[in-house]
């Protein structure tokens, strides 16, 4: 399967440190060697990178580990390919626009029956069960709000719901956002770390680096970072519930959504 990594935090932040952990993952310590893909929202701005080599390999991966990128959001994942071709088009992070913003999503996992799904406005690029469940997931929200709602809770209810409903078709670990907030669904695996003051040092489990983070950062920074695994060997993650969302926003959670009781 494939991983997933995130960022949201409440000062411009680069997320050069997780990334050169996670990068090895892509064909190095782990198998996931069909492609990758990075996106930043930044300044109200987006920016993208995507490539189908093994992250490992990759130079344009080493460039995102030489290049701070300040970014409050972050979504980063490394593909081992189940449904659909080793190709860009099938690369993680995807990309729609709702509401005049760009939506990225990545997902781990593998769905059965996806092709029943029905599709609206928002059609796939590429053939993964991993695109078609997004385009699916816009469509229905937009459908439902086709207009920022005024009370966003409403749609972060719609969003647990149409997860759970995934849930039930396979495996179904989601990172999503509008650029405002950071989305993180667990189905089987997904943790996650807030690093805020007193700030102090961070191994990594992947690669060779320490951090201190105290070098880097000022008294009043939040930078929570969410992944399929946890990335350092000497902190304490918390690991998501299968069926919980989490609503991230500059580094805090906003909301939290509990499974679905099942009928008895």
């Amino acid at each position: 399967m494939c991983e997933l990594l995130g960022m949201s935090a409440n000062v411009p932040t680069d997320i050069c440190f997780s990334f050169s952990g996670f990068l090895h993952r892509g064909g190095g310590t782990g198998p996931h060697r069909d492609g990758w893909g990075i996106a930043f929202y930044e300044e109200g701005g987006y920016r993208e990178f995507r490539d189908p080599h093994p992250s490992v390999d990759s130079p344009i991966a080493r460039l995102i580990c030489e290049y701070p990128i300040k970014s409050n959001v972050v979504i980063s994942h490394i593909r081992q390919a189940n449904v659909g071709g080793v190709r860009l088009a099938n690369t993680h992070p995807f990309t729609r626009e709702m509401w005049g913003r760009p939506w990225c999503y990545a997902h781990n996992g593998q769905l059965s029956d996806w092709q029943t799904l029905p599709l609206g406005v928002y059609t796939p690029v590429g053939n993964t069960d991993s695109e078609h469940a997004f385009c699916w997931i816009m469509g229905e929200l937009r459908s439902a709000f086709p207009t920022p709602p005024a009370a966003p809770e409403a749609l972060w209810e719609m969003l647990h719901a149409l997860c759970e409903q995934l849930r039930g078709q396979g495996v179904f670990n989601l990172l999503l956002s509008d650029g405002v907030y950071l989305y993180s669904y667990c189905s089987t695996k997904l943790a996650h770390i807030t690093r805020r003051a007193p700030f102090g040092e961070a191994e990594l489990s992947d690669a060779e680096m320490t951090v201190n983070f105290i070098e880097h950062t000022t008294p009043n920074d939040i930078v929570s970072v969410i992944a399929t695994e946890p990335l350092t060997q000497n902190e304490a993650w918390q690991r998501m519930e299968p069926g919980e969302l989490l609503v991230w926003r500059e580094g805090e959670i906003n909301a939290r959504y509990c499974p679905t009781p099942k009928p008895a």
